[in-house]
């Protein structure tokens, strides 16, 4: 079957305001966010509260993206109530769908009319179970640790057995593409709770798989360092360079991971799968331009990469050093103090660092999003200037409209 990009969703992952910008930026179709406690980042970034609803439906609907609210944790009965709540506000707000695994959720959102999503956390991993759930979804989460032979296996079966969600169209199949995975099985891991009474299963992993461990001996007391990697601390998936055998298999919605990450890591992955889309609608994908992909998707958060368990691997690939192995860092430079509309000017403040012509910068800010660019013009009390030293004033042309709440930095080589 010949695609169409209208056929194909890339969802963004969005955990604040100039997140969603970003994701605006880059081209995604859709977006996935939590509030409150029951997701599973609810203490891993900065959520969104029940009162933002209606703004982040607002501009989702303005910028014609559709909005996915994730209320994917163990639900116990003490949480009900707000789970209720949830869902009446999102309905409320227009919220175009729900993220779930938990059968109360998916009871209660389908007597309040809300359109469902499986959560990778309900591990669906066969045709039978999608037919059970497409009772209730009209999107499924295929559980990460299938192969992509079993993926198209599903997707053929959907086809021809005409398996419809409860709004009649045929049940699409969604799979991650690219950002953190986690050692357990669809991410029901128990090592957060066993160790520090933080349950994952409930949005409060700490991530203790992400560190490194010895080996005690319990007779001797002698302890071993296992080669110093990070044996439960998997690199993170990366798929751009097969991305044509994932969408042949069937697969429609792209889901990217990274609610806790940066506006930055946003927009840069999102602008990345988007561009290999385009690609593999245009039969333009190519070796030299999966090479620019992987270059460009390096330069932000990441642990290293692996193609996860979609090509027949069994076992996961390791981490070698603790947090991002990214190539590029930014580091902060200043604020905004000032936009000029008229000239398009932008007025900045080198708080923290120091500027020259040739570096590249960032703007970031809960309106604007990001904005990347390379220095080629700055002006220090209105006199053309090579080099802007820490602590001064000085004003750089912009073309898009900034806020006093943006933020400038600078992007460094990691050495």
């Amino acid at each position: 079957m010949n695609k169409r990009r209208e056929d194909i969703e890339i969802m963004a992952p969005v955990g604040s305001y100039a997140s969603l910008r970003a994701a605006i930026q880059a081209g995604a179709d859709s977006v996935y966010f939590g509030i409150e406690k029951l997701n599973m980042r609810s203490q891993s970034t900065k959520n969104f509260t029940i009162d933002d609803l209606k703004e982040i439906s607002s501009i989702t609907k303005e910028e014609s993206l559709k909005s996915y609210l994730t209320l994917n944790t163990v639900m116990y009965n003490e949480d009900l109530k707000l789970m209720r709540e949830i869902v009446d506000a999102a309905q409320e707000a227009r919220i175009d769908a729900l993220i779930a695994s938990d059968m109360a959720v998916m009871g209660y959102a389908a007597q309040q009319d809300m359109e469902i999503h499986m959560s990778t956390q309900a591990n669906i991993s066969n045709i039978e179970a999608v037919k059970f759930y497409s009772q209730f979804a009209e999107v499924i989460v295929l559980a990460r640790e299938l192969n992509l032979e079993q993926v198209n296996q599903i997707t053929t079966q959907i086809q021809e057995q005409k398996i419809t969600g409860p709004a009649g169209e045929l049940v699409d199949i969604e799979m991650f593409i690219h950002g953190a995975l986690c050692m357990s099985i669809s991410g029901k891991c128990y090592l957060s709770l066993h160790l520090q009474n933080k349950s994952a299963n409930r949005g409060a992993c700490l991530q203790p798989c992400r560190r490194a461990y010895n080996v005690t001996d319990k007779d001797s007391g002698q302890q071993l360092e296992i080669d110093n990697e990070y044996i439960m601390s998997p690199k993170d998936l990366c798929t751009v360079h097969f991305l044509n055998k994932i969408l042949d298999a069937g697969v429609s919605v792209l889901k990217i991971e990274g609610r806790a990450r940066s506006p930055e890591y946003v927009k840069k992955v999102t602008e990345v799968y988007n561009q290999a889309v385009e690609a593999y609608l245009s039969n333009d994908f190519t070796e030299e331009q999966i090479e620019t992909w992987k270059k460009e998707l390096k330069s932000v958060f990441n642990r290293g990469f692996w193609d996860g368990y979609y090509l027949g691997q069994k076992l996961g690939e390791w981490s070698h050093t603790y947090g991002s192995q990214a190539t590029q860092r930014k580091e902060f430079v200043g604020p905004v103090t000032n936009y000029y509309r008229k000239i398009k000017v932008g007025e900045f403040y080198s708080e923290a660092n120091e500027i020259k012509k040739g570096d590249d910068l960032l703007i970031i800010g809960p309106t604007t999003g990001v904005i990347e660019f390379e220095l080629n013009q700055v002006r220090v009390d209105d006199e053309e200037v090579d080099h802007v030293p820490q602590g001064v004033p000085f004003t750089i042309p912009v073309e898009n409209k900034l806020r006093r709440s943006d933020k400038l930095y600078k992007l460094v080589e990691r050495e």
